[in-house]
């Protein structure tokens, strides 16, 4: 296979300041409209969990068996993992009692193991590399696993002193230097996408709190499907409207 056939396999985005802007409005739609269905449907966390996973699953099978880049069927998939995550890391630290720290804990030992294995069988971890059905399973796994570490450690966070809008200064500052990091330091691009792609979930996670939580606990009491519902319209016209195009293969960097 030439570099230019892989090229063109290759199916997940390139990664611009728009990859970041839709990441970030797609995690704060997974919050309120994982809530939507847990709480504001009364379904509870694990019927919550068993419906996204399973649109989460359909999805993946459709991503592997796609020949290229889709946006939509990307950033769908993206979506699914991230309101996917957020009824497991409810479930999580919630029903089953085992706190932030203890969840955010299990979810991160989960995604350190989940790129470890990656990398020990496939040798690169790159989202360069994501170009055949493998790599593509455990591109979704880390994924789905890095989603619900960030429901929880938004949660963790944002359930102190800060609030919530005082965690979205502190994820947004963070997120601000993995920037800086990766333009005035030698430290590894790849290490960097994954630090800020993970950061992105509980920024995403405390503002969809601070949209639909109750004025008594800091929010701004919003309807979960009307702010979903607006989320999802501005997800939609970022992906027409900012260049979509697929990664280039076989690279130590992510963009």
């Amino acid at each position: 296979m030439t570099d230019r056939e892989k090229q063109v396999l290759t199916k997940v985005p390139a990664v611009t300041l728009g990859f970041w802007l839709i990441k970030i409005l797609a995690t704060t739609f997974g919050e309120t409209a994982g809530d939507t269905v847990s709480m504001s449907m009364n379904l509870g966390y694990l019927v919550g969990t068993a419906i996204f996973a399973a649109v989460l699953a359909m999805l993946i099978v459709w991503q592997i068996r796609a020949r290229a880049f889709h946006p939509f069927l990307y950033w769908a998939t993206i979506i699914a993992s991230t309101t996917a995550g957020t009824t497991m890391a409810d479930f999580a630290t919630r029903s089953l009692g085992i706190g932030y720290p203890g969840g955010s804990l299990l979810l991160l030992g989960a995604v350190l193991a989940s790129l470890a294995v990656w990398h020990r069988v496939l040798g690169s971890i790159s989202i360069r590399s994501v170009h055949e059905p493998r790599a593509e399973l455990y591109y979704w796994l880390t994924i789905t696993f890095s989603q619900t570490l960030g429901t929880a450690l938004g949660d963790w966070i944002a359930d102190g002193p800060l609030g919530y809008l005082g965690s979205a200064i502190i994820f947004g500052a963070l997120l601000a230097l993995l920037a800086i990091a990766y333009y005035r330091t030698a430290i590894s691009h790849v290490a960097l996408f994954w630090a800020a792609f993970i950061l992105t979930r509980p920024l995403g996670a405390v503002v969809g709190d601070f949209l639909d939580k109750p004025l008594d606990h800091g929010g701004l009491a919003l309807s979960r499907a009307g702010a979903s519902a607006v989320l999802a319209i501005a997800i939609v016209t970022l992906i027409l409207a900012l260049p979509q195009r697929a990664a280039a293969a076989h690279s130590d960097c992510t963009n």
